[in-house]
């Protein structure tokens, strides 16, 4: 029955991450955590919480703050939810067509040596790069379900499947995003956008290096992860396609890579409304009225905490503005949540160009993988490691936004010269 539950909802597991970490299910059983009604940890919450409002109730008043709440929310859910999952239908429909005519195969050959070269890993990691760069980080789950992927493998290297396809997740839907966005001065972001991949690339490295070196002293480097050596087809020589003419393939994968945006839209609408609502009001200011209950309005305390952290912030992510550290730590929960931050603050002048690099090559890196790595270990039967992978992708996140942060300044002095 179990197994029957989990192959419906299995599609939807990046939208429902939360419950199956509440919910997860070892040798085939759901583990179920029952505590006491009333517990420390119900009386610690309601302190928590009557205290966090209490303090921006206390700065704006509690009117005011409700009022920008919701006015935030909508504010939020009008100009970039919509736009996210406009974007995200595009995309979808892209990536559709693009595996299905063969694009992403032919990629998959030519990358696959270098692959191996790059991250240590087999060239079919590359089709697991691809397939989470089209869609989102729970999608390389997908492959590792079939016996014949697993097979080009190790034992050693099947965990570290988690770090690399989370370090391309929503990388579509992020690249058309920025792609999108239109400065204060009519300039575009397309070199930021270029530079914020190549940081998210070096994360990725770095990620994928540190737990392959810390998997093969658990495993060891010689244990095969299929030892029946699989009966899928060969993944890396042949592609799955649709039936039918080539325009009906067409319209197919256009319609059905669209649908998927649009479900992957809806999934980060929740991201966004909340943790995007209470990132801006940590985050932005009065207005020149002072509180009147209109979007966007705040306490400003994250860019206070940034002045008093901006000694690190600065060096390593050259931000002008500390306030714009909210925007990677959002990405650390949700990516979709980070990106809708994005134009609000290059429309109030607080992100520049240099900022979106640095911004992208973390949102990128990371693809709110705090939200799905313990989920994604469960699923692949290695949830001791799940620790360890958070720790090392973190590390790789920061080091994607120190490289963009570089990069970007050595472009800066060659063609300003």
């Amino acid at each position: 029955m179990m197994l029957f539950f989990y192959s419906i909802f299995s599609p939807l597991r990046n939208l429902a991450t939360c419950i199956i970490v509440k919910l997860l299910y070892m040798n085939r059983r759901v583990i179920t955590i029952v505590k006491k009604a009333v517990s420390l940890e119900g009386l610690l919450f309601i302190l928590c919480f009557s205290a966090l409002f209490g303090i921006l109730g206390g700065v704006m008043g509690g009117t005011n703050m409700l009022n920008t709440i919701i006015n935030t929310a909508y504010a939020l859910l009008m100009d970039t939810v919509f736009y996210i999952m406009a974007v995200a239908i595009i995309a979808g429909a892209i990536s559709e067509i693009l595996m299905e005519f063969g694009v992403v195969s032919i990629a998959n050959k030519l990358l696959s040596g270098t692959v191996r070269v790059v991250y240590g890993m087999p060239g079919a990691s590359v089709v697991g790069v691809f397939t989470t760069y089209l869609s989102d980080n729970p999608a390389i789950l997908t492959l590792t379900d079939n016996e014949g992927y697993r097979a080009y493998f190790k034992k050693y290297q099947i965990p570290v499947l988690t770090n690399l396809g989370t370090s391309f997740g929503m990388g579509l839907i992020l690249t058309a995003f920025i792609v999108g966005i239109i400065g204060p001065d009519g300039h575009n972001f397309f070199l930021p956008l270029a530079v914020g991949k190549i940081g998210a690339l070096v994360g990725s490295v770095v990620s994928v290096r540190l737990m392959l070196r810390y998997t093969a002293k658990v495993f060891g480097k010689d244990e095969d992860a299929e030892q029946s050596g699989g009966t899928s087809f060969d993944i890396i020589n042949y592609r799955i396609t649709r039936e039918g003419t080539p325009l009906h393939r067409l319209l197919d994968a256009l319609l059905s890579g669209g649908h998927r945006g649009v479900k992957m839209g809806l999934s980060i609408a929740p991201g966004v409304l909340i943790i995007c609502t209470v990132i801006l009001i940590l985050t932005n200011s009065a207005g020149n009225y002072g509180y009147t209950g209109a979007a966007f309005e705040g306490v400003g305390f994250i860019p206070a905490l940034g002045e008093r952290l901006g000694f690190i912030i600065r060096p390593l992510f050259g931000f002008s503005d500390t306030a714009a550290i909210a925007v990677p730590m959002t990405a650390l929960g949700s990516a979709g949540a980070s990106m809708g931050l994005i134009p609000v603050l290059v429309s109030d002048g607080v992100i520049g160009r240099r900022d979106v690099a640095v911004i992208v090559g973390m949102i990128m890196c990371w693809s709110g993988f705090m939200s799905t790595h313990l989920a994604m270990m469960e699923n692949l039967g290695y949830p001791k490691l799940a620790g360890r992978s958070i720790l090392f992708h973190t590390i790789a996140g920061v080091c994607a936004g120190v490289a963009a942060n570089f990069i970007y300044r050595l472009l800066e002095v060659i063609f300003l010269r």
